[in-house]
This record gives structure tokens, C-alpha cells and sequence, in this order.
């Protein structure tokens, strides 16, 4: 009797101290870089493991659901006051930063859709700081911007500035818009990256405009000339600043096999653009969808990020040679996996010739954006990488060493059910905007 008595003793312990320990997981809502979850992910097959999440999570998930349906009702009722909704603390295991939260007047993701739905695609929302004032496009093209120094009141007062988008681009053209990829300003100009559906397929262009507070007038600059036949979300076209009156532009694989290898098509490429006379030269190949860019100039030194399969996400640096143009391994060479079937990637990428990712993130982060801060302004006095996430919710401080060869240290600071889009530096203010795609929102981490 007494060892039965010990054996319910046992396994009531284990219940509750089993109960315990997936609440402290769940509680918080669905962290997918969670180490219990990825734990138990990697072991459950995933039809499986999803019906296991729904049912834990239903709780967490409900009171998710209701309080985005209280800040949507209450993003509408303030229209383009932008106004304050959320000011906290976001935590690594080391620091913390606080950060507040102010309403865009655009409409959020529809998780119901998934993320990849064509609907989606409009959502994806960008900001540019120019001077004194932040610009914001959201993925249906609508343009807005607010005064910098709004951020330590309690609204942003966003002002919208009509453009010409839809009625000279879209309707004129015939095309139907899937989204915009990306929003750059430099030198008096306002650039974007726009995705199209044409009689011909799909494709994606730069079109720019004089900066004008008043209106924005849209004009053709660059024409990919590359088309494909169905949406996808491998699209790229992160634009950025670079040197001798260039600029460089992102381009995703869309797709296409082979195309991130073939050298006469511009999928799957990284180029840089003059922006007097529109040329282009190949930069660098072998890309899948790269979804961040910075240019270190003092270094001639190009960083991108870009998306993999299942796993694989990728940070790349190319010091820049005009003699050399680095191929980065798609569609041949990644540390992921297919989503199904066989893996049939070389893992090694050095080994066949390609130029290893600076760092991998297995399992996938769905990074996005990055941005480099010096030791002279980074909060650590290290050289550091900050790099935003959609998946993951995340922005991770990776600080590297006086030659930046290697990471040194790497915090991870987790602002929950989010998904981070872009995120720019402020100098002046010593912030990081950060564009929030559930909400959606401007977020302004303070460093």
C-alpha cells in the first residue's frame, strides 16, 4: 500500500509541476522562439503540434484576440492622431530599454489569411527619418509623416500627403497593385519599391519623387524588366544608400529556380543604381529574399539580411570590390531545409565556392531589417548590429568585436504578438523607430 500510496504521490507532483511549467510557457502567448516549444515542435509532427498549440493556447490566444479587438476599435476612433497607446520595458537577460507605442492609421495584418495571402502583402508598412520629420508609406501606398519631436507627446499628429500612386502608376498602367517593399529618401528624392501584377506577370519597380510635403509625385526610375507568373513572398526590395551617386537595391529569387545564380537576370541580386543616368551594376548574387540593407561607408562594407527556407535566415557582409561580384549560395547552397520532401541543399557553402553567411539563425527568425551602430553611439561602446524580426517579434543586439569578424555578445529583446517590419536609427534623439505590423504602430525604443 505504501508504495502506491508513494507512486500517486509521484506522479499528482509531476502533474501539477508539469501544469505549472507549461502555463509559465503559455502565459506569456506563443513565443515561437521559445526553447520548450521549439523543443517539442522538433519532436511532434507538425499537423500534430498545431492542434497541441491551438488547445494550449487557446486561452492566451482569446485574450489576445480580444484586446486587438479593443486597440482596433480604438485605433478607428483616433484616426490620424497617432496616439499614444502603450509605453513599457522590453528585457534581454542583461539590459532593458523602454519604448513606447503610437497608432498608424493603416490597416493591420489579417491573421486569418496567413501571412503570405496576397491581402498581406498590402500590409507591410515603412518609415524613412528625414530631418526633423518621420515619413511613413503603408503597403496600399498611402503617405503620411509627423514631426520627429511629436514622440514625447502624447500624440504624433500624422498629417497625410496626397501622392500619385494609384491614379499615374496603377490605374494608367493597368496595374494592380501587391505591394510596396520598401520607402528611401536621399538627396531631395523620396524613393519606393513597388510590387505589381501586369498583363505580363508579376513584377517590381523603383519609382521616385521630389520630397514635397504637399503632394508626391511618382515617377518611374528604375524598370526591372523581370516578370513571374505567380505571388509569392520572395519579392526582396530594400533600397539603400551607397556611394558615387548610387544607391542599392534589393531583389528577391522570387521563386524562379536558378534565377539567384543566373547573371542575366536581376532576381535574386543585390545592385547598385545611378541615380543620375539609371544604370545598374551587379553587387553581389546567390540571394534568396533579402529583406535588410545598410551600407558602412568608412568601410565600404554592404550588409544584408535576408530570409531562408525552414531555418536558414541569414546576415551577409560584402566588402565591397568593384573586381568581384559574391555569390551567396541560392538556390544551391543554405543552412535550411525545404518546408517538405528532401533536403536538397549543400550545407557548406564555402565548400562549393559560395561565401558563408556572417551568421545563420536556425530555426528561422523571419528577419528583416538591420541597421549598424558604431562604438561611438551604440549603447554597449561596441560596434553592434541591431536586427528586427517578423516571426520572432524580436529585435536582437548583436554586438561584434574592434574588427568585426565575430559576435562577441547577443541579446534578444522579445516585444511579444508583433511583427517588426522595419526599424531606423535617430541620431539626434537616440532612438530606434520601429514600424509594428499587428497593430499596427510606430514604435520608439529608447537607447
Amino acid at each position: 500500500m505504501k508504495i502506491k500510496k508513494y507512486i500517486i504521490i509521484f506522479f499528482s507532483l509531476f502533474l501539477v509541476i508539469s501544469f505549472f511549467s507549461i502555463w509559465t510557457v503559455i502565459s506569456g502567448g506563443y513565443d515561437k522562439q521559445n526553447k520548450i516549444i521549439l523543443f517539442l515542435k522538433k519532436g511532434i509532427p507538425s499537423s500534430f503540434s498545431r492542434k497541441v498549440r491551438d488547445i494550449l493556447f487557446i486561452i492566451p490566444d482569446l485574450k489576445t484576440q480580444n484586446k486587438i479587438l479593443n486597440l482596433q476599435v480604438e485605433k478607428f476612433e483616433q484616426g490620424y492622431d497617432g496616439t499614444l497607446f502603450q509605453e513599457k520595458e522590453v528585457k534581454s537577460l542583461e539590459k532593458i530599454y523602454t519604448y513606447k507605442k503610437f497608432f498608424l492609421p493603416f490597416p493591420r495584418l489579417d491573421l486569418r489569411a496567413g501571412y503570405a495571402a496576397t491581402k498581406n502583402s498590402t500590409r507591410a508598412h515603412y518609415l524613412e527619418v528625414i530631418k526633423d520629420k518621420v515619413l511613413v508609406i503603408s503597403g496600399l501606398g498611402q503617405t503620411i509623416f509627423f514631426e520627429k519631436k511629436n514622440i514625447f507627446n502624447n500624440k504624433l499628429n500624422q498629417i497625410e500627403i496626397p501622392n500619385n500612386i494609384k491614379d499615374e502608376i496603377l490605374d494608367k498602367n493597368n496595374y494592380k497593385l501587391i505591394g510596396i517593399r520598401d520607402l528611401f529618401h536621399e538627396k531631395n528624392y523620396l524613393y519606393i519599391s513597388l510590387l505589381f501584377e501586369s498583363t505580363d506577370g508579376i513584377s517590381q519597380n523603383l519609382y521616385r519623387a521630389k520630397l514635397d510635403y504637399n503632394k508626391l509625385n511618382f515617377k518611374l526610375f528604375f524598370e526591372t524588366k523581370e516578370y513571374w507568373k505567380e505571388v509569392n513572398v520572395f519579392s526582396g526590395g530594400r533600397i539603400e544608400k551607397f556611394k558615387d551617386n548610387k544607391i542599392l537595391y534589393s531583389i528577391g529569387y522570387s521563386y524562379v529556380k536558378g534565377a539567384a545564380q543566373d547573371k542575366n537576370s536581376l532576381l535574386g541580386k543585390i545592385i547598385s543604381i545611378n541615380t543620375k543616368t539609371g544604370s545598374y551594376e551587379l553587387v553581389s548574387i546567390g540571394h534568396r529574399n533579402p529583406q535588410g540593407l545598410t551600407y558602412i561607408d568608412n568601410l565600404n562594407l554592404i550588409i544584408n539580411t535576408e530570409h531562408g527556407p525552414k531555418g536558414g535566415d541569414e546576415i551577409n557582409f560584402n566588402y565591397y570590390t568593384k573586381q568581384t561580384i559574391p555569390n551567396y549560395g541560392w538556390d544551391v547552397a543554405s543552412y535550411g531545409v525545404p518546408y517538405s520532401g528532401k533536403d536538397i541543399y549543400k550545407k557548406s557553402h564555402k565548400d562549393y565556392g559560395f561565401v558563408e553567411p556572417f551568421k545563420n539563425f536556425n530555426p528561422s527568425i523571419g528577419i528583416s531589417e538591420i541597421i549598424f551602430l558604431n562604438k561611438d553611439i551604440s549603447p554597449s561602446k561596441k560596434d553592434t548590429l541591431f536586427v528586427s524580426s517578423l516571426r520572432a517579434g524580436s529585435i536582437y543586439e548583436i554586438e561584434l568585436d574592434n574588427n568585426l569578424s565575430k559576435i562577441t555578445k547577443e541579446s534578444r529583446f522579445n516585444f511579444g504578438e508583433e511583427r517588426i517590419r522595419d526599424i531606423e536609427y535617430d541620431n539626434e534623439l537616440n532612438v530606434i523607430f520601429i514600424l509594428f505590423s499587428f497593430t499596427p504602430s510606430i514604435g520608439v525604443l529608447k537607447l
